[in-house]
Order: C-alpha cells, then structure tokens, then sequence
C-alpha cells in the first residue's frame, strides 16, 4: 500500500512540475519561438542549393537557336569549368526544346538527357537541367522566355552575411477584415523589368495602425493557390527595409477574417541577386505608415 501511495505521490509531483513549466511559458514566448523558427527557416531556404544565392544569370531567348556553353561567343554564356559548347536552346514560337552537344553530360531529374522538351515554369513547376554544379530552367514573362542560371557556387552564396530582422513584436500579428470580390478582381501588377501582369485578386483586408486606417489586396498566384499574396510598400521601404517593397504570404480567409503577421514580412528575391524578376507593389498597396516589423534591407540597395 505504502509502495502505491508512493507512486501516485511522485506521478502528482510530476504533474504539478510539468503544469508549473507549461504556465511559466506565456504566450508571448511560445510566439517569440514560433516567429524566429520561421525566420530561420527562411535563411536556411535562402542558402540551399537552390536557393535565390544560388541565382547567377538570366538570359533571353531569341527565337531559333541559342547556343549554350563556357566560350564566350555563345548566346549564354556559361561559368569557366562548363564545356566550351553544351549544347542549344531553341524557341519556337512557344516551345522550348534543349539539345545537348556530344560529350557533354547534361541531366534532367537525375537521368542524362540528349534532347527535351523544357517546360516553363508558369503554370507549374519547370524542367530543370542539371550540368555539374550548374542548373538552368526556362522562365516566362510577359510573353517572353529566358533561361534562369543557377550555380551552387556563386559568390552572393559564398559571401552572404545573413538575415537582419526588426525585433518581433506581437502587435504586428493583425487581425484584420476581409471584404471579398465576386467575381476576384484582376489587378496590373509590375514587374522591375517594366512588365505588368493580371493576377486576381479574391477581395481586400482593412485593418488599423498606428491610428491610421489601412487597406491592401493581395493576389492569387495561381488558380489553386492556397495561400493570399501580398506585395506591399511602406514608410520603412528605402530607409531600413528593401526600398521596392515586400513581400507577405497569409493563409485564406477564414469568417471574414485573414491574419496578416508583418514579423514574417520579407524581402523579395531582387534584395539578393540581379537576376530575379520580381513584382512590384500595385498603387494601392503602398501604405502611407512606417512599418518596423519583419526583415530588413540586405546589402546595400
């Protein structure tokens, strides 16, 4: 009996032990964790082998043949290492094919590969053709196609110095309202290479901050998206943060209601290699607050 009664003794000292850690972290620390997991997170995708450092080239197709290798004289121009000739990208009309130069070992999802059709990646994921260190994929925009370069080696990957955040602050987690668009409305978004694109948009939040009332629409990127976009810019963006804006992603409504978390705010792709081709804030998403939550410039931009 006495062995029992010592059992249940210790289980209850465990318990009360366990609750007493439980109440002694409070919300605002299991937030404080949750938010820089996240951001973590970020860094770490950034620095993968696929990763934006990774980014070392964009190179637009002409419609025929574009030859591909190390030797200068090529179309694209490839890092020392590469074969003088790889191969050739043509174009026709709306179609992309890749034909690999004898010698030259190429391979797509891990298979050597002497020719391919390379699919874009809008809708979708795209082709990805492997050489060494190097991977190229097509890209479409406004019309046009180009081939992205990325090399495992590039130098924006060997120097990068690491994110910088403003402090997290759970007074930029916002509630905010949602008023939907029936049918979504497409809106012009730019890009910096002076393209616009119609994406849609399922509706608009309002929300207030620092006693000024604010309104942004977010966009779909494609037709399943499961997550709201927000290109946005504010009174921070130029100063301490990214001068052409942010970026944001929120899950979808819910009852009216999307939590917009500006501590998870962050650079776009163009903040770390000149090859990107990102969108840019709409008019009616530039705020006219200063926003110190989420990521901070990089560099110097």
């Amino acid at each position: 009996m006495m062995r029992g009664k010592g059992s249940v003794g210790a289980m209850g000292a465990l318990v009360i032990l366990a609750l007493a850690f439980l109440a002694a972290v409070s919300p605002d620390d299991a937030y404080q964790a949750e938010i820089e997991k996240w951001r973590q997170d970020r860094e770490t995708r950034l620095k993968s082998d696929t990763g934006w450092l990774t980014v070392t080239g964009l190179f637009w197709l002409k419609e025929g043949a574009n030859r591909f290798g190390s030797d200068p004289d090529n179309d694209l121009v490839l890092p020392a290492g590469a074969p003088g000739l790889a191969g050739v990208f043509e174009l026709n009309s709306d179609k992309v094919t890749v034909k690999i130069q004898s010698g030259a070992t190429v391979t797509s999802a891990g298979e050597a590969i002497t020719e391919m059709e390379m699919k874009p990646d809008s809708p979708g994921e795209p082709t990805v053709v492997a050489l060494g260190d190097l991977s190229m994929y097509v890209i479409k925009r406004g019309g046009k196609y180009a081939i992205r370069l990325k090399d495992k080696n590039s130098r924006m990957r060997k120097n990068f110095t690491g994110l910088k955040w403003f402090p997290v602050k759970p007074e930029y987690r916002i509630t905010a309202t949602f008023q939907e668009y029936d049918p979504a409305k497409p809106i012009q978004i730019p890009n910096i290479l002076g393209q616009t694109e119609k994406l849609p948009s399922p509706g608009y939040v309002t929300f207030k901050l620092h006693g000024k009332k604010v309104r942004l629409e977010p966009v779909l990127e494609d037709p399943d998206a499961k997550e709201l976009f927000f290109i946005f810019k504010d009174k921070t963006s130029g100063v301490t943060t990214y001068p052409a804006g942010r970026f944001l992603y929120t899950e979808l409504p819910v009852e009216g209601k999307v939590v917009l978390d500006f501590n998870k705010a962050y650079n776009p792709p163009c903040a770390f290699t000149p090859y990107a081709t990102c969108p840019l804030p709409p008019p009616q998403n530039r705020m006219d607050i200063s926003l110190a939550a989420g990521e901070l410039n990089y560099g110097h931009h």
